[in-house]
């Protein structure tokens, strides 16, 4: 499974794993949501309802794209963000990576608060 996000002239591919997760957003696909920047992530709210799956973390790697079940919203993650300690990443609270950026992601720096993102199947 795989969707195109597109913000401006900023867009990735993400590559989905198979988990529920996965599933359930990629089922949800096509959406659009306002962008939330949290020093070098972005998310938005989706339309989706999942718990934390037994291997959610708050610790995530460089393109990993993330459902937050405490807001019930999509993440890109592509470096530090105000939770970061060290040079890790660090989500909020716990997320479950469910996909990766294929390529830069560092490209979703682009992206400011309010604008557009959708995201299709690919």
């Amino acid at each position: 499974m795989k969707i195109i996000i597109i913000s401006g002239n900023v867009s990735a591919m993400a590559e989905l794993k198979n988990s529920p997760t996965a599933r359930a957003i990629y089922d949800a696909v096509p959406l659009e949501a306002s962008a939330n920047r949290w020093g070098d992530e972005i998310y938005f709210p989706i339309p989706v309802k999942i718990d934390a799956e037994p291997d959610a973390g708050e610790i995530v790697g460089i393109g990993d794209v993330a459902y937050w079940p405490e807001g019930s919203c999509f993440c890109i993650f592509w470096g530090k963000t105000p939770a970061s300690k060290g040079n890790e990443i660090r989500a909020a609270s716990e997320v479950n990576v469910f996909g990766k950026i294929k390529g830069e992601a560092r490209i979703f720096g682009k992206v400011k608060n309010g604008d557009l993102i959708v995201l299709e199947k690919s």
